[in-house]
């Protein structure tokens, strides 16, 4: 069958972009959730199952390591079979993997259900931006995107919820993980309409030409700048401190806080839910304003203490967690901790992303982005395992508190580290060779054009 010729088929109407947008974003709510769902029964596994923290750390690395092997694959699968197949096949994996993670006790077959969760959860959200690409155009892509996000970080803020709306589950380590498989069929189901809706829009609607898939291209790296090694090493650090410290918060909150799982379950949801409502304000209040690398030194900077904060000073009063209607009771110190955590977990992605297309070729954003998320995934897979190790080695559990402070220790060098790359990107910036990261604003690009 010949290729239609561009312009002579009509676009998609407005309710198929946004029906493509829902059955995109359903997806990308169980990919979310499924991962998430490991943190609320760490403590399950710990009792029941009697896995230490090295342990439990290993299952987190085993996804990294699984994305690390897909992100060098590329994007061949998706460009090979067409975006409509390989959402579909890649949200049967993850409801697979969500499966072997709760079928069985066996460390290994967990361990193995992790690591196919990373082969299946992050080709999907490749998957899933490439959809959005083909459908949506113009100003209406942004919007897409950010909509796309905010409903998978609710999936994540769900996965923490259900401590609240699934609590008699929470008698066994099995049975939430079985809802995540429940939650994961959503993304099939979804998967599977989307595929419908996209055999039918072929032949009759313009989709336009497939996107280049962004590919890791190993070859000519020396060419990019140092303020986008800046952002890369600010990167690494960054989300190999914050995602760690969610995979654990819950089981630290209870252990370490004396929190019960209802209400850890609740705090820890504040930092996506934070992801959620701030990102797209910080992002907006950066684009009329500038100063990209002062906001992610400042948001470095206001990290820094947090996870000493939350060890070392006094509880202080309990607060509710939902003033207006009466929540469940946390110290203040913790609430507080969590807000500045949420913010900064908002303020420096909202401004790091979108840096990198200032200072990078436009020809070579794909593989700066690959470059970006590979280094990324290679520093997070490595921190669980040493805070599950240091948790062991100091003996931390609820009889020892104090044992969790080397692992908050370790969190405050990650942060040390952040900050100190941040500032050498302001440094960078504000120097002769800066690319205008601290003056380009959403007024002077309209003055360009």
């Amino acid at each position: 069958m010949s290729t239609p010729i561009a312009g002579v088929l009509p676009r998609p109407t407005p309710l198929q972009r946004w029906l493509v947008l829902l059955f995109v974003s359903l997806a990308m709510f169980g990919n979310y959730y499924v991962y998430d769902a490991l943190g609320p029964v760490i403590d399950l596994m710990r009792e029941q199952l009697e896995f230490s923290y090295r342990q439990i750390g290993m299952l987190s690395t085993a996804y990294n390591v699984a994305a690390l092997l897909v992100l060098l694959a590329g994007g061949y699968i998706i460009d090979r079979f067409g975006t409509k197949k390989a959402i579909f096949v890649f949200a049967v994996i993850c409801l697979f993997a969500a499966a072997l993670t709760a079928a069985t006790p066996h460390y290994e077959l967990i361990l193995a259900g992790r690591f196919l969760l990373g082969l299946g959860a992050e080709p999907l959200i490749v998957a899933a931006t490439t959809v959005l690409a083909k459908w949506f155009k113009g100003k209406e892509l942004s919007f897409a995107f950010g909509i796309n996000l905010s409903v998978s970080r609710l999936g994540s803020a769900s996965a923490d919820w259900s401590t609240s709306f699934a609590s008699p589950l929470y008698s066994s380590w099995q049975e939430p993980l079985w809802l995540a498989t429940g939650v994961a069929s959503i993304s099939v189901t979804a998967a599977v309409l989307y595929w419908v809706m996209e055999r039918r829009a072929e032949g009759r609607i313009d989709l336009g030409a497939p996107p280049e898939t962004d590919k890791l291209e190993f070859k000519g790296l020396y060419s990019f700048s140092r303020s986008y090694w800046f952002i890369v090493a600010l990167c690494v650090v960054f989300y190999a401190t914050v995602f760690p410290f969610r995979t654990f918060a819950i089981d630290y909150f209870q252990q370490a806080h004396g929190l019960d799982r209802e209400t850890a379950g609740l705090l820890s949801s504040m930092l996506p839910m934070a992801a959620i409502i701030a990102t797209p304000l910080f992002g907006l209040w950066v684009d009329r304003v500038g100063r990209r690398s002062l906001f992610m030194a400042a948001g470095s900077l206001v990290m820094l203490p947090l996870f000493l904060m939350v060890t070392y000073l006094p509880p202080g009063p309990a607060v509710s967690l939902l003033p207006f209607v009466g929540g469940p009771q946390v110290p203040l110190t913790l609430l507080v901790v969590i807000l500045l955590l949420g913010g900064v977990f908002s303020l420096i992605p909202a401004v790091m992303w979108p840096s990198v297309a200032y200072i990078v070729d436009a020809r070579r954003l794909g593989s700066a982005y690959a470059l970006m998320t590979f280094c990324q995934q290679a520093g997070w897979a490595l921190v669980p395992i040493v805070v599950g190790a240091l948790n062991d080695l100091s003996g931390a559990g609820p009889e020892n508190p104090g044992g969790y402070a080397p692992g908050m220790w370790f969190y405050t060098a990650l942060s040390s580290l952040g900050l100190f790359f941040a500032w050498m990107l302001w440094r960078s910036e504000t120097g002769p060779g800066g690319h205008g990261l601290e003056t380009i604003t959403s007024r002077s690009i309209r003055s360009a054009e």
